[in-house]
């Protein structure tokens, strides 16, 4: 009995150990991430499929929702101009997804104001998650415009939230954006704001990154580009911009300051470490030394950012299953969840810019489980 109770201990303890040690160890996603299967991939001829945000359902099917524009208006800039969000369903992590329906159209007129609504002609970006009150949030970048002027359209980005009891939908939209521009001209968000990325902090409020741009004199498309953080206590806002930006390296190692990070996807993890990680696109090889590559960062208040102890998640190009090399880069990164809120695979947009007849799509990179 004695040496039965001894063991029990002695097991119990090896196990918590164990366990210390995986909640501690730094996390390497890019040892993780493993080349994908040739049918690990979302696409339409008819259709450029860019951005890709997974969610696992309580119906135990997997839920993508997606931006799209027709192939025919090319990829740049028909995405500012024509993009709307997609929804497609599949039965398993990697696919095959099936389109389902269009998430969020073109709105148009706002009937109560005579105007448009601030996202009545494009909705892009999408970025989902799930809140412990059990609803679904869809955060997205939506413009408007007169369907031709590329500035117009992009200088109009503002970035809103739906939500829905479903991933399926339907979506409730709201009348007015959650992040709007700064009414400083000098601030690094006054002219545009997009690429939102929303993770949900523990005491239940929402942190949210999001991408922008300054307003300079004689230029339409404004100065560089650089992320800022804005907080909320509910999903629906509303929102406080914190100071100060992130991902900004304090000692840049390269000449080219427009972009150091762009697309990231944020999560917070109570199993690694108690804190904020995001994985961005490494624009200009600042952080992993991989030009177009993707980068991990870690936060503990997710406004203090560093590159992770292992920043490289993937290079400027992937793997698929048979050995060859993709055409392009990986953007707009996403991780797709299990059940017990572990990775298991990494989404992502590609084959983008190309003039060749080829359309972009998103492929699924399946994540090894830690060792």
């Amino acid at each position: 009995m004695q040496a039965a109770f001894c063991a029990l201990v002695c097991a119990f303890g090896l196990s918590v150990t164990a366990l210390l040690s995986a909640a501690t160890r730094p996390l390497d996603l890019g040892a993780r991430v493993q080349p994908a299967p040739l049918t690990a991939r979302f696409s339409d001829p008819d259709w450029h499929i860019w951005c890709g945000a997974p969610i696992r359902g309580d119906d135990g099917k997997y839920h993508l929702l997606y931006s799209r524009w027709p192939a025919k208006v090319g990829f740049a800039p028909g995405w500012a101009l024509r993009s709307e969000i997609a929804y497609a369903v599949a039965d398993q992590p990697l696919g095959p997804y099936k389109f389902v329906n269009v998430a969020l159209p073109a709105r148009g007129v706002n009937p109560s104001t005579g105007n448009k609504f601030w996202d009545g002609d494009v909705t892009h970006n999408p970025n989902l998650l799930r809140h412990p009150n059990g609803k679904y949030y869809l955060f997205y970048m939506g413009e408007y415009g007169d369907g031709q002027d590329y500035p117009v359209h992009r200088n109009h980005q503002r970035i809103g939230v739906a939500v829905a009891d479903s991933p399926a939908g339907p979506w409730r939209r709201f009348d007015q954006p959650i992040v709007d521009v700064s009414t400083d001209s000098a601030a690094f968000d006054s002219l545009c704001v997009t690429n939102p990325a929303a993770a949900v902090r523990p005491d239940g409020g929402i942190h949210l990154i999001y991408k922008a741009v300054q307003i300079i004199a004689g230029k339409p498309m404004g100065g560089n580009v650089r992320y800022g953080a804005a907080l909320a206590a509910k999903p629906e806002g509303p929102y406080v911009k914190t100071p100060g930006r992130v991902f900004e390296p304090e000692s840049p190692t390269t000449t080219q300051h427009w972009m150091f990070a762009e697309d990231p996807f944020v999560w917070f993890s109570r199993a690694e470490g108690n804190r904020y990680y995001a994985v961005a696109r490494d624009v200009v090889g600042q952080f992993t030394g991989s030009k177009g590559g993707l980068a991990l960062f870690q936060s503990n208040d997710g406004l203090t950012w560093r590159a992770a102890d292992q920043p490289k998640v993937l290079g400027a190009k992937f793997t698929w299953a048979d050995g060859t090399l993709s055409n392009t880069q990986v953007e707009r990164p996403a991780l797709l969840f299990d059940a017990r809120g572990e990775p298991i695979a990494l989404f992502g947009a590609t084959d983008g810019y190309r003039k060749d007849g080829r359309t972009s799509f998103n492929v699924h990179l399946p994540l090894n489980r830690p060792e």
